[in-house]
């Protein structure tokens, strides 16, 4: 196979629609790289590689029939644990689940499959999703492939260290304060979050049913290589009759996207957390590459630091804890079971009425000030954190650059910039108007071409 593994997954479902290659040589290629990398990231945590391979089988056989079953056909996947996959155990890191197996598909695993895409596995998250790190009690901590004496990130943290490998071209993740975004940069691999109301959360924990916070995640894909972002985008996205919150707006093209029209702002340090040098250079090559294909870049920086207690998670723990409580009720696990990555979510007392009200005026006043500050731009590029991925026994988690994204719920892209003076992935992050994943895509594709992307490490 060679170096044809590490293609994009647009670039192996080509290959397999015109037989360079078949799905059973792709599928049994990756299912060999998983089986030699993960005993030392711990990412892939429940496996159904037999049925990958029958599945490959058939997939070839529909092909020589004439058959296609869609764009993605016989191109392996993983999916983050976080999302219901029929058959396969689903936890959610929680001991509630350990053994609990969905009846059908998440609606962003029903569509990648319906679409010709093979699970090959489910990959390791914090519990219930709520932690920057990847740990839980059931498989325990999943190690970044470029130092696995470092953290991932979190809550996906097992789908970016897969997909880093080289042993996957993609899975699917969530996102409720930088939960693709993080992994994506810590693991140097391409991450979205998309707009809010873009995809749906039936059949992921959290659902759309959270309450309050429902708005704050989104399902996005992670991909070694920025191509494969909106390809899975169409694929995942739009109506399924069950989420409430999803929009039909129409999705954009990012080749269509002219980037010499583009007006970007950009900023190094968001004023909360002071970047390292290696992160404020990489910072600058990316500007100065986009300055030279064209777009207008402008330093601006819109008014995050105006509102720490949004950055804080006064919103989070609003209501005490309950949201939590009530789903670990629901699954069945005790509060003395859960891991002490989530204790941060009981910290937290009931918020009184009057001062909710206000609390929730101010995130709308916020998101205002944030929409008012776009008018004068078509995207923002700055870091994803203010580090490269901790080690494991100092893992305190950044999320400051990502999390006023959620909640504005505006589509944002991480993509490999360059590499700590540690030989660590450093992501860049774009953040675009609302509904223009295709802008955020196109300017990450021109960071892509011209500063390296994905590097396979050497684990």
């Amino acid at each position: 196979m060679d170096g044809l593994i590490y293609r994009s997954a647009k670039a192996l479902a080509e290959a397999i629609r015109t037989k360079e290659v078949s799905s059973y040589e792709v599928v049994t290629a990756c299912i060999s790289l998983i089986e030699a990398v993960n005993p030392k990231i711990n990412a892939v945590v429940q496996n159904r590689f037999e049925e990958a391979v029958d599945e490959a089988r058939q997939a070839d056989d529909a092909l020589r029939q004439g058959e296609s079953w869609g764009s993605l056909h016989g191109v392996p996947m993983t999916i983050k644990d976080s999302l219901d996959t029929a058959g396969v155990v689903t936890t959610v890191g929680t001991k509630g689940r350990q053994s609990f197996i969905p009846t059908r598909d998440a609606t962003a695993v029903a569509r990648p499959r319906a679409a010709g895409a093979i699970l090959v596995g489910k990959t390791n998250t914090s519990e219930l999703t709520a932690a920057g790190i990847t740990d839980n009690h059931i498989y325990g901590q999943t190690n970044n492939p470029y130092d696995l004496n470092r953290t991932p990130g979190g809550s996906s943290g097992g789908a970016a260290a897969i997909v880093a490998t080289g042993a996957i071209p993609f899975d699917i993740g969530s996102d409720s304060s930088g939960s693709v975004r993080l992994p994506a940069h810590y693991c140097g691999v391409a991450g979205l979050k998309p707009t809010m109301g873009r995809v749906s959360r039936t059949g992921h924990i959290p659902s759309f049913d959270i309450g309050l916070l429902d708005p704050i995640t989104q399902i996005g894909p992670l991909a070694r290589h920025v191509e494969d972002l909106p390809l899975l985008l169409r694929i995942i996205s739009g109506v399924d009759w069950i989420d409430p919150t999803i929009v039909p707006v129409p999705l954009g093209n990012p080749e269509d996207v002219n980037l010499s029209q583009l007006r970007v702002a950009y900023y190094s340090d968001n004023g909360i957390e002071t970047p390292t040098s290696d992160t404020e250079q990489v910072i600058k090559e990316a500007i100065e590459v986009l300055s030279a294909g064209g777009m207008k870049l402008v330093e601006d920086r819109p008014p995050i630091v105006q509102n720490p207690d949004l950055l804080s998670g006064k919103l989070v723990l609003a209501d005490g804890g309950d949201a939590i409580r009530k789903i670990l009720q629901t699954v069945g696990t005790a509060i003395d079971e859960t891991h002490p990555s989530i204790s941060w979510t009981q910290s937290g007392e009931v918020v009184p009425t009057l001062e909710l009200t206000a609390l929730i005026a101010q995130w709308n006043i916020f998101r205002s000030q944030m929409l008012t500050f776009m008018k004068e731009y078509d995207a923002i590029v700055c870091p994803a954190s203010s580090t490269p991925a901790p080690p494991h026994e100092a893992a305190d988690t950044d999320f400051s650059y990502t999390s006023p994204y959620n909640l504005t719920g505006w589509p944002a892209v991480v993509v490999r910039g360059g590499t700590s003076s540690e030989g660590l992935p450093i992501g860049v992050q774009i953040i675009a108007r609302p509904w223009h994943e295709d802008v955020a895509c196109a300017i990450a594709q021109q960071i892509e071409n011209e500063l390296g992307g994905w590097q396979l490490p050497s684990i």
